[in-house]
């Protein structure tokens, strides 16, 4: 390996729509250390548009070629979920280190298969949970671990997200849950996983899964097409040290209000919010100790660790997540959000979903 990691990006579209467009390239270009070594999409033409658009040296449309090549340091998987696995075994069978969007795959199954073979190859495995690279979360966290509302007593968290009625022909995809698209997995996941790393896992859980909106419009045509993808969640629930958490998300038609999460102690209280997903956009930390009046507490320069040209966003978080994998590349230390957190993240997916179907309340055994 170089002095710079190389990096090869699974999943682009030269109309810099999606993803990687959105946080990945931009985050790349403004960090020190890193060189876009290349760039595979599923066809020769689009591959070759992309690199064009994106400046990026060589195409491919073989994730499998491109995975193979000898100064490919870290292949990025930013495609469909349902794609996930097949592309991120690929990388891992090459001895790539991997970075891979969330969900890690489309299921437990095979985010298990995932999880051990990159433990088995000894390489770095990272999931792009982002909210964890977000200055004001992890500003968040540190806070809440120096006891700054003592004893955790409850947690309110609700994410309300617009966009239930249609989709464009793109999208329609993600109406089947098989694919591992939906309320829960995604936007859902983004956000309990935030609420446990601050307070700690579920250990226990009461849940409703449910699609309100069974129909979607296709934007282009006007068709209706039958959707079984979740688009609310309910959880009550217990974390470790006994606070009790009552969690709401959803996916609604009109003026929905954005994320927020209230911690209430013994000591004080923490209230975090966005007009939008906490993993994407500008998150708002307000506490008080005491009973005193809630102010806005500043978050210290130093949890910003990206240059000031990287742009607002989802970049910044991208950016801070790719430092991470870095550090550990090169030191050779864990990484974190792993594939072994992700593991876990699936296995809550997995007990809320069975305490829906079944009515009950469901235990957890997070390793």
């Amino acid at each position: 390996m170089t002095d710079r990691l190389r990096v090869g990006i699974v999943g682009a579209s030269a109309d810099g729509q999606g993803w990687a467009p959105i946080s990945h390239f931009p985050a790349l270009r403004a960090l020190p250390g890193f060189d876009i070594a290349a760039i595979c999409t599923a066809h020769a033409d689009t591959a070759a548009a992309a690199a064009k658009v994106y400046g990026v040296a060589r195409a491919y449309h073989d994730y499998n070629a491109m995975v193979r090549e000898p100064d490919i340091d870290l292949v990025s998987v930013v495609v469909k979920v349902p794609n996930h696995h097949q592309v991120v075994m690929a990388a891992l069978n090459a001895g790539k280190h991997v970075y891979c969007e969330w969900p890690l795959g489309a299921n437990l199954a095979e985010a298990e298969e995932m999880a051990a073979l990159a433990r088995a190859k000894g390489v770095r495995a990272m999931v792009g949970l982002q909210a964890r690279g977000d200055p004001t979360l992890r500003y968040l966290h540190d806070l809440i671990a120096d006891g700054y509302v003592g004893e955790v007593v409850a947690v309110n968290m609700t994410l309300f997200t617009a966009g239930v009625l249609e989709r464009p022909a793109s999208r329609i995809w993600d109406r089947d849950k098989t694919q591992g698209v939906s309320a829960l997995t995604v936007r859902g996941i983004h956000s309990m996983d935030t609420l446990c790393h601050c307070l700690g896992d579920f250990v226990e859980v009461s849940a409703k899964v449910a699609t309100q909106v069974q129909q979607w419009r296709v934007t282009e045509t006007g068709a209706m097409v039958d959707v079984d993808a979740a688009d609310n969640v309910l959880v009550n629930g217990v974390l470790q040290g006994g606070a009790l958490a009552s969690v709401h998300v959803a996916t609604l038609p009109y003026h929905t209000t954005g994320w927020r999460m209230e911690i209430y102690g013994r000591g004080g209280t923490l209230r975090v919010s966005t007009k939008g997903s906490l993993q994407r956009d500008a998150n708002t930390l307000m506490g008080s100790q005491g009973s005193g009046p809630m102010a806005v507490l500043p978050v210290p320069a130093h949890f910003t660790e990206v240059p000031a040209e990287t742009p607002v966003g989802p970049p910044n978080n991208v950016g801070h997540l790719y430092l991470r994998m870095a550090k550990a590349i090169r030191e050779g230390t864990p990484v974190e959000p792993d594939f072994d957190v992700a593991v876990n993240r699936h296995r809550l997916i997995d007990a809320i979903q069975r305490s829906s179907d079944e009515g009950r309340v469901v235990t957890l055994n997070q390793k």
